[in-house]
């Protein structure tokens, strides 16, 4: 089984700087990105052995002492203490994997499609785009790989073209996944799904190895459709009760601006 707890832990502490720390830097070139270990164990608490336990995968039963004291030396925020949490119960055994079910029921169905001057669609945790509104099919009328939005992201050319921040969009959608699989990363779909993208895109490789945890999505994205031109929307993604795993993504503009015109416009051309 793959070291979950491990790689998070090496990759927050590569991304931690010394300044962030709290550690003065010293003279002379550092050989190792981020903190070393025994620069984290030492900000713990912990020994340095425990630590290098912890990072190799030998030690599964960190306490919550532990756990708290590294959300600290790292800067997590809610959502990636929450992820180090859930590897920490998976390393002990605690963790229970959920059934995901790709079925999205009636009820959510017709909230969707009622949503007239918005994009809003239904996503699983790999990101499968579920189902959609009308304006959210013309939006991604004619882009291959639209039925995943990592796929659309980094094996579609065009996406470079439809999201005007492509980069942020990518490291948004590969964080968002990393936290929405959680411990649950052996699964087989989501190993196929994380091993095609790897193999296909240096982009998405790079940023997956950088282990960034987010489920709320920015709060507002810039995009281009090649019939309605620019757009600017405002962002939000739900939990969907009763459907582990599953999300909302909607995206919707400013009352009475060019962007809700252009929405109104993609919303009209799929009725």
């Amino acid at each position: 089984m793959e070291n979950l707890l491990g790689d998070f832990l090496r990759a927050r502490r590569q991304a931690t700087t010394v300044e962030r720390a709290g550690l003065l830097r010293g003279t002379g070139n550092r050989r190792t990105p981020g903190l070393r270990r025994d620069e984290v164990a030492m900000l713990a608490g912990v020994s340095v052995d425990y630590y290098i336990r912890l990072e190799q995968g030998r030690e599964r039963s960190p306490s919550d002492a532990v756990l708290n004291a590294l959300v600290g030396v790292f800067g997590l925020d809610h959502e990636a203490a929450e992820h180090l949490y859930e590897l920490a119960r998976s390393a002990r055994g605690s963790f229970r994997r959920t059934h995901v079910a790709d079925r999205v029921c009636p009820s959510v169905l017709r909230l969707v499609n009622n949503w007239e001057r918005a994009l809003a669609f239904v996503v699983n945790r790999r990101l499968d785009v579920l189902a959609k509104n009308a304006a959210a099919a013309a939006f991604h009328e004619g882009l291959s790989d639209s039925d995943n939005l990592l796929r659309l992201t980094f094996l579609n050319p065009a996406s470079r073209e439809v999201f005007l921040d492509w980069e942020r969009e990518a490291r948004f959608m590969v964080a968002h996944m990393r936290a929405a699989v959680g411990a649950d990363l052996d699964d087989p779909s989501v190993l196929a799904l994380v091993e095609e993208l790897s193999l296909a895109s240096e982009a998405f490789h790079h940023i997956w190895g950088n282990y960034n945890i987010r489920i709320k999505a920015p709060d507002m994205g810039r995009y281009h459709h090649h019939r309605v031109g620019d757009l600017t929307l405002w962002l939000a993604t739900f939990a969907i009760d009763g459907a582990t795993g599953q999300r909302l993504f909607v995206a919707h503009a400013e009352p009475g601006t060019p962007s809700d015109d252009a929405l109104a416009r993609l919303s009209a051309s799929r009725r």
